[in-house]
């Protein structure tokens, strides 16, 4: 299985043209860490399974997280309306935190907005605030009703966000540092305010860019991505918080959030693509759960199969389509066609920024 799992991860990253790739998997039959080709393309250095890369919109998983726990403390309810928290939402109303959770708001994405699309390009190293990307979003009207159907959209992560810091008092950044990422002892993951970005790390490889050349964009500053993408991590700190979300159980013993909360987490409705369901912050993939992540330059798979208890990481350092498909699509359903045959994990990722 080891040579059959090296054999295809190599023939997709030639065929891709894909510069690094770390892949992670850990099941009770044992397991498979690798990495490949280069975290660096300018002076050699190779992909290596320790390096820090930008997780994007798994990132979702633990904002949404961060929002379970705090009605597990009773200080929101996944009832109230966005307008209890949030001014100027329009539909703010009827809008639920539920709703925003699980992608039914109805509330355009702002990363789709073709000015923000533009400004990003034009200079991704400008930093931009909440408020910002929410004005983005609202100026296109609601697309539908809440509740009546799956849009995913970052807009409802931005709002979370907001909500989060509301209630706290504290910054996103700090709330879930010592609320999130310290009770599941990860030490190598963090939501940056800045291009900050933990050494070491791999460059980052997009053509998102203002001329549609291959730009690295490691040193972009993701803070238009914020509570919705902007997350940096590591392989082993991924392995653990796979586990962690799909099972709501602390790698310690323990809860991460309440066994109630944890099973409406994991109502997972159907979405538009075919086997496919959508929770609160997290998709079920033909039965595997997590999410996975896109933004300039980095490409996450973040998933866990309770059936067959494995877990399966896949970080890139590229973000560049190969024949109108994700890249970390490609290496998902390929592995997992040899590992769990029954559970193809076939979901093509979200671009943060397209």
């Amino acid at each position: 299985m080891t040579q059959q799992l090296d054999t295809v991860v190599q023939r997709i990253m030639q065929e891709a043209n894909i510069p690094g790739a770390t892949v992670g998997l850990w099941t009770p039959d044992g397991n498979y860490v690798r990495s490949f080709g280069l975290a660096n393309q300018s002076n050699g250095q190779a992909m290596s399974p320790d390096l820090h890369m930008r997780i994007g919109s798994v990132t979702k998983t633990f904002t949404v997280t961060a929002l379970l726990q705090l009605v597990d403390r009773h200080k929101v309810n996944l009832d109230d309306p966005i307008g209890k928290y949030v001014e100027g939402v329009p539909n703010g109303s009827k809008i639920t935190l539920r709703e925003l959770a699980g992608m039914r708001s109805g509330l355009f994405n702002y990363s789709k907005d073709e000015a923000f699309y533009e400004a990003l390009k034009t200079d991704p190293h400008q930093p931009f605030v909440p408020q910002e990307l929410l004005d983005y979003a609202f100026q296109h009207p609601v697309l539908f009703p809440p509740g009546k159907k799956f849009e995913y959209s970052n807009t409802n992560l931005i709002l979370l966000g907001l909500v989060i810091e509301k209630v706290t008092g504290q910054q996103l950044r700090d709330y879930i540092k010592k609320d999130v990422l310290k009770p599941a002892g990860l030490d190598h993951t963090l939501l940056p305010v800045d291009a900050t970005f933990p050494i070491p790390h791999a460059q980052g490889y997009t053509t998102q860019t203002a001329n549609g050349d291959v730009q690295d964009a490691a040193d972009w500053n993701p803070s238009w991505a914020w509570a919705a993408g902007a997350m940096i991590s590591n392989l082993q700190d991924l392995r653990v918080w796979a586990r962690t979300v799909a099972t709501g159980k602390l790698p310690g013993g323990g809860d991460l959030i309440s066994p109630d909360l944890q099973k409406q987490r994991l109502t997972t409705p159907p979405t538009p693509i075919p086997g496919i369901g959508y929770g609160l912050g997290v998709f079920s993939v033909q039965g595997w759960i997590g999410h996975n992540g896109s933004l300039p330059g980095y490409e996450s798979l973040v998933v866990y199969l309770p059936s067959a208890r494995a877990t399966l990481v896949v970080l890139l350092n590229t973000d560049i389509d190969h024949d109108n498909q994700e890249p970390t699509t490609l290496f998902g359903e390929e592995i997992t066609k040899i590992v769990t045959p029954g559970h193809v994990f076939n979901l093509p990722a979200e671009p943060a920024a397209r």
